[in-house]
C-alpha cells in the first residue's frame, strides 16, 4: 500500500451495515492496519510543520479499527499480530532519555555509546542522574493500539534522588464499548480489571479531558515506563496531540526496561528464559519487592513499583550526584 491509497483508506466512508461476514471484516481490518503504519511512517518521516496530513486522520483510523475488531471479535485476533505496536524504542530515544536524565547533549552520550549505541551502559553511569521524572504505566484490553482499549491510568511523580518519595498518585479507569458488559473484559486474566470497575466510565478516546490531562503531564517531564515503546505507540494512537508534541521533542519517553538491561550487571548472568528484565524480576532483586510478592499489572501500583526500583537500581550504581565522591 503507498501513501495515497493509505491516504484513501483513511478517508473512505464505510457503511457499517456492508462489514457483516468475517471475510469482509478480515479484510477491512487488514487494510486499516496497513493503512495506519504507512501514514503514521509518513507523518514522523515528514519536515516538522509540514507533514502531508494532520495526525488526526491516523487517530480517527485506528479508532473506527477498534469498531471493526469489535465486531469481529477482538477475542479472535489474540494471536495475530498487528503492524502498530513499536517493540523497542529507537537508538536516538534511548540516547535523548540518557541526555535528558544527565542533563547533557545528546551528541555527548552519543560519543560515548558508539555508533550502534552498544554501549549506552557505560554512557548511564557516566554522569550523575538527576531531575523530576513522571512514571506511568497502562492497562489495555488488548496488546494492539489499534485494536483495544486503554481501560485503567496510573501515573506519578518523582525527583530523583536516593531517598525521594513519589508525589501526587493518579488512578483511572477509562471505559470500553458497552459490548464487554456481557462478553466481559479481554486481558482480565493479567490485569483484574472487570466489567463493574469499567461500568458507566467514557473510553479515554471519548474523553478529551483526561487526554489533556495526560499529555500535560507527560509535557511537563520525561516519563518513566517498563518497556516504553508499549505506552508510547498506545498513546500515538489514543491520545490527541501526543504525536505532535513528541514530534516537537516535547515528550521524552525513558524505557526503564532498557534501563534495567544495560545498567544492572546481573542480566547478563541470568538465563534469558528467566526474563530478567520484568518488572518482576528486576523489583525482586533490588529488594522493591519480596520473593514471595508478584506484580499487580495495574497502573499505579506498577508505576510506584517502577519508580522505587530505579530508585534502587541508580542507588546501588551511585549514579545520585555526590554519591561517588562519598566512597
Amino acid at each position: 500500500m503507498d501513501l495515497s491509497q493509505a491516504i484513501e483508506q483513511a478517508n473512505a466512508f464505510v457503511f457499517p451495515g456492508f462489514l457483516t461476514d468475517d471475510d469482509s471484516l478480515t479484510q477491512e481490518r487488514s487494510k486499516n492496519e496497513e493503512a495506519i503504519k504507512v501514514l503514521t511512517d509518513a507523518w514522523k518521516a515528514a519536515p516538522l510543520g509540514r507533514e502531508p496530513f494532520s495526525f488526526d486522520l491516523v487517530r480517527g483510523l485506528a479508532d473506527r479499527n477498534r469498531d471493526i475488531c469489535d465486531r469481529f471479535g477482538i477475542e479472535r485476533l489474540r494471536n495475530t499480530n498487528g503492524l502498530n505496536l513499536a517493540r523497542r524504542l529507537s537508538d536516538a530515544d534511548l540516547i535523548h532519555g540518557v541526555a535528558t536524565l544527565q542533563h547533557r547533549s545528546d551528541e555527548e552520550v552519543a560519543r560515548i555509546s558508539g555508533p550502534t549505541a552498544a554501549d549506552l551502559g557505560i554512557a548511564y553511569i557516566d554522569a550523575p542522574v538527576w531531575g523530576a521524572v513522571v512514571g506511568i504505566d497502562l492497562e489495555t484490553s488488548d496488546r494492539e493500539p489499534d485494536r483495544g482499549y486503554v481501560i485503567n491510568v496510573g501515573l506519578e511523580f518523582m525527583n530523583l534522588t536516593p531517598t525521594a518519595k513519589s508525589t501526587n498518585p493518579y488512578s483511572a479507569y477509562c471505559g470500553m464499548p458497552e459490548m464487554y458488559a456481557e462478553k466481559g473484559v479481554p486481558l482480565s486474566e493479567i490485569h483484574h480489571i472487570t466489567w463493574k470497575d469499567l461500568e458507566g466510565v467514557p473510553p479515554l478516546r471519548q474523553n478529551p479531558k483526561m487526554q489533556k490531562a495526560i499529555l500535560a503531564a507527560l509535557t511537563a517531564f520525561p516519563y518513566m515506563a517498563h518497556n516504553a515503546a508499549f505506552e508510547d505507540s498506545w498513546f500515538m494512537l489514543n491520545v490527541d496531540g501526543y504525536a505532535e508534541a513528541r514530534k516537537a521533542g516535547k515528550i521524552v519517553p525513558i524505557d526503564t526496561r532498557d534501563i534495567c538491561r544495560r545498567v544492572d550487571s546481573e542480566v547478563r548472568l541470568l538465563p534469558r528464559e528467566t526474563h530478567p528484565a520484568t518488572l518482576e524480576n528486576w523489583a525482586r532483586r533490588r529488594g522493591t519487592l519480596s520473593k514471595n510478592e508478584k506484580e499487580r499489572h495495574l497502573g499505579l501500583e506498577d508505576v510506584d513499583l517502577m519508580l522505587a526500583t530505579v530508585q534502587a537500581e541508580f542507588s546501588e550504581r551511585k549514579m545520585f550526584p555526590g554519591q561517588r565522591e562519598e566512597d
